[in-house]
């Protein structure tokens, strides 16, 4: 663990306008020492940053939380993301360390407005990794990243480690309903984040989270996304980084399950379970001829029109975002969105008089596809 004044002089050096991850290790490296940094950047009146009395305000509010600042030169930090040339030089982390440390790591996300079957296959392949000794990332957002961090969590008589990569600060539970995952997860797993402490949800931070997933595993499943799903921003960063791609695929034409088809035609690998998945991990058997050529389908060239930065939303614009052409059961509905059955009414009521929903069969709500 860093010493208290190194911590301290790293929290002004990152909080300085115009400092970003890169920006600071290149001015340490040319400095010496994060303190010699410092002193360079605080003789630039220019540049504003965080003083030594809000530094040392972030720094014990972590100690009375439970929370270690671990900076990129601790023992504790996490190899994978050193090892992935894209980290962040501080990173705060809350419950068991030890796990940011295992030796293999997957990466499971994917779409919040998740499918009943999409969140089965997402915990199955999270539980039967697990059980191989394997450390899944996520996440913590609804549907897919919670199934993955449940199903983790279920296994090894329901001890699993889950490590869950947070848009927020470590201390700010979000989504809100997510608590009780949370406070599971910090039973033998550990929240991270390079954001400051109490930073609410900020659609920017989202993409700085998902690099961090892609970064920490050495490949990345996508479940359920769609063509603008966030899931895509982790694939996209993964590709860069040389991180094997696998997606699941679902049915041609459906919304939420655009984005991992998207994956599979660019060269992702197609898979169902986490037998596909295995093989190709460090630490397995010689895998087969056939195998290898499969590995070799994972550099995926993204057009500059798959993944929009800028178009990113950690939520979906109200009910239209949880809705398909194929339609969502009402009950459903009210589970993913946390509305009232009354509330959820008059909004559906609301959609079908603009012509945008359709009521279907077996209680479902439709969009209406007019292509």
């Amino acid at each position: 663990m860093a010493r208290k004044e190194d911590i301290i002089a790293a929290l002004r050096l990152i909080s300085t306008s115009k400092v970003g991850a890169k920006s600071f290790l290149n001015l340490v490296n040319d400095a010496g020492s994060i303190k010699k940094a410092l002193d360079n950047v605080l003789a630039n009146p220019k540049l504003e940053n965080w003083s030594e009395e809000q530094a040392l305000a972030e720094y014990e509010k972590a100690q009375k939380l439970g929370v270690k600042i671990l900076l990129y030169s601790d023992d504790e930090y996490p190899k994978a993301l050193i090892n992935s040339g894209n980290y962040p030089p501080i990173l705060y982390a809350k419950g068991n360390t030890d796990v940011l440390n295992m030796s293999r790591y997957v990466a499971i996300v994917g779409g919040r407005s998740a499918s009943v079957n999409g969140r089965k296959i997402a915990s199955r392949i999270a539980y039967d990794l697990s059980e191989e000794g394997v450390c899944i990332v996520s996440g913590m957002a609804r549907g897919i990243d919670t199934a993955a961090h449940k199903g983790a969590m279920y296994s090894h008589k329901q001890n699993g480690p889950t490590i869950a990569v947070l848009g927020t600060g470590v201390d700010v539970v979000y989504p809100p309903e997510n608590k009780p995952v949370y406070d599971e997860i910090l039973q033998n797993g550990c929240i991270i984040s390079e954001i400051p402490l109490s930073t609410q949800a900020i659609a920017a931070n989202f993409p700085r989270r998902n690099r961090i997933v892609a970064a920490l595993a050495e490949a990345v499943v996508v479940v359920e996304a769609s063509i603008n799903s966030g899931s895509l921003i982790t694939a996209k960063f993964g590709a860069e980084m040389g991180k094997m791609l696998f997606a699941v695929p679902g049915t041609p034409g459906e919304s939420r399950t655009g984005g991992a088809n998207l994956l599979i035609k660019n060269g992702a690998t197609l898979v169902e379970s986490a037998t596909d998945i295995l093989p190709f991990l460090k630490g397995n058997k010689i895998i087969s001829n056939k195998q290898k050529e499969q590995l070799k389908q994972k550099v995926l060239v993204f057009e500059n029109n798959d993944v929009n930065y800028s178009e990113q939303k950690e939520q979906p614009d109200g009910l239209i975002g949880f809705l398909t052409v194929d339609g969502t059961d009402i009950d459903e509905l009210i589970r993913i969105t946390g509305k009232t059955p009354s509330v959820l009414a008059m909004e559906i009521l609301e959609l079908e008089l603009e012509g945008v929903v359709e009521r279907r069969a077996g209680n479902k709500i439709a969009l209406i596809n007019k292509s």
